[in-house]
């Protein structure tokens, strides 16, 4: 009708976590800005955030940051949106995301598009972590090493 306004919808806000951790990215590429982090404070850092983790998280990216570091030792250990992460030449490789992070029922595995992982048209790139069986940390350190090219 005339000498109406209309409004638009609300677009969808971030989350209180989503906003918590684009700050924490912002935090880390000022960081590297003003310093390129050797692999030494990257290793301090990511070891750090895990020490941070509940219980069985912690536990799992623990056993993870092992696996990662001994399969694949060209990846540099760094936090990545405040996860740890493992970057080749600067970008990240794969993640590992805690269960309370986003308030998730489990802890996630994941691979960025950097990690050389294509298997034909459809690969997964991320994968629910419980518990680690002794198989598991095979399969993982298989798929790190191939991530890692």
């Amino acid at each position: 009708m005339p000498g109406q306004t209309r409004t638009k919808p609300a677009a969808p806000a971030f989350t209180a976590e989503e906003r918590a951790a684009m700050k924490e990215r912002a935090r880390e590429l000022k960081a590297e800005a003003k310093q390129t982090a050797g692999r030494e404070e990257g290793e301090k850092a990511v070891l750090a955030r895990l020490a941070e983790m509940p219980h069985p998280d912690r536990a799992l990216g623990e056993r993870l940051h092992r696996i990662i570091t001994t399969s694949a030792p060209t990846l540099t250990p760094k936090l990545w949106y405040g996860m740890p992460a493992y970057a080749l030449k600067g970008r990240v490789v794969c993640f590992f995301q805690d269960a309370k992070k986003f308030g998730a029922r489990y802890a996630t595995l994941g691979f960025s598009d950097q990690a050389k992982l294509d298997d034909g048209q459809l690969w997964p790139t991320a994968y629910a972590l419980a518990k680690l069986s002794e198989a598991d940390e095979e399969r993982v350190a298989g798929l790190v090493k191939r991530a890692a090219g």
